[in-house]
C-alpha cells in the first residue's frame, strides 16, 4: 500500500466510536474516497548480464537506471531485476515460468547475447525465445522484445540468421520490439568502446544511461499496454 503508515490508533477520542472514525479516516486517506488505490506496476526485466548490471554498482545498473528514468516521467513502476549473468536463451526458457510471479504485469525480454558469443544455433535460440514469449502471453502479460546484434565472427550468414530471429518473433507474436539493445552506443565497435567497461562487452555507467534513453520510451509503451489490459 503506497504512502500509508499504519500504527496503533489513539483511543483517547471517546472510545470505540472515535476509534472507528479514526480508522475510516485512515482508509480514506490511503485509498481515496473511491475505496481503491493503484499499486505500482511491477515490470520484469528478463535477461542476462546486460540486464543484471554486471561490473557496476547496483544503483548504476540497467534496472535501477530504467526505473529512475520512468519514474521521472510519471510512470509508477517497480522494475524487477531478473537478469542472470551468463544466461542463454535456453536458460531463459527454463526459468520464465517461475519468474512470472502473479504480481508481474509486463516483461522486457533481452536474451541471446551469450548464444551469439558461443555460436549456438539460431534455430535453437528462436525456439527458446518462442517459449519465453508464449509463456508470458499465456499469462496475459505483454512483452517488449529487445534484439541483439551478432558479431561477425561466425560469418554473415550466421549474423543475418540470428539477428532476424527477433524481428520475426515480434511480428509473429505482436510484441513490442526494440531491434538492438546496444544501438545507443554507436554504429561501430570503436564508437561503442567509449561506453564500455574494460572487458569491451558490458556497458559502463554512462553507457547504461545512453541505453536507458532508447529503452525507456519503449518501456513506457509496454506499461501503457499492460494498463490497458487491466
Amino acid at each position: 500500500m503506497k504512502n500509508c503508515l499504519f500504527g496503533v490508533l489513539p483511543v483517547s477520542y471517546g472510545g470505540v466510536v472515535a476509534m472507528r472514525k479514526a480508522t475510516l479516516a485512515l482508509v480514506l486517506i490511503c485509498f481515496g474516497a473511491s475505496g481503491s488505490a493503484a499499486e505500482p506496476m511491477r515490470v520484469l526485466a528478463f535477461g542476462d548480464s546486460l540486464t543484471q548490471g554486471y561490473g557496476l554498482m547496483e544503483q548504476d545498473g540497467l534496472v535501477p537506471q530504467l526505473q529512475g528514468w520512468m519514474r521521472a516521467r510519471g510512470a509508477d513502476v517497480i522494475m524487477v531485476n531478473a537478469g542472470v549473468s551468463g544466461d542463454t536463451t535456453a536458460g531463459g526458457a527454463a526459468r520464465i515460468g517461475w519468474s512470472l510471479s502473479p504480481d508481474i504485469k509486463a516483461v522486457m525480454v533481452a536474451l541471446g547475447g551469450n548464444d551469439m558469443l558461443r555460436g549456438l544455433p539460431p534455430e535453437d535460440a528462436k525456439a527458446n525465445l518462442t517459449k519465453v514469449i508464449e509463456t508470458a502471453q499465456a499469462a496475459k502479460i505483454p512483452v517488449l522484445l529487445v534484439g541483439m546484434q551478432a558479431p561477425g565472427n561466425y560469418g554473415e550468414t550466421y549474423k543475418e540468421a540470428f539477428e532476424g530471429i527477433y524481428a520475426d518473433l515480434a511480428e509473429a507474436y505482436g510484441t513490442l520490439y526494440e531491434p538492438n539493445f546496444l544501438s545507443a552506443l554507436g554504429e561501430t565497435p570503436t564508437e561503442a568502446l567509449a561506453w564500455m567497461q574494460s572487458d569491451g562487452v558490458h556497458p559502463n555507467e554512462a553507457g547504461v544511461g545512453k541505453i536507458v534513453e532508447v529503452l525507456g520510451p519503449r518501456l513506457l509503451e509496454l506499461v501503457a499496454a499492460a494498463r490497458n489490459d487491466e
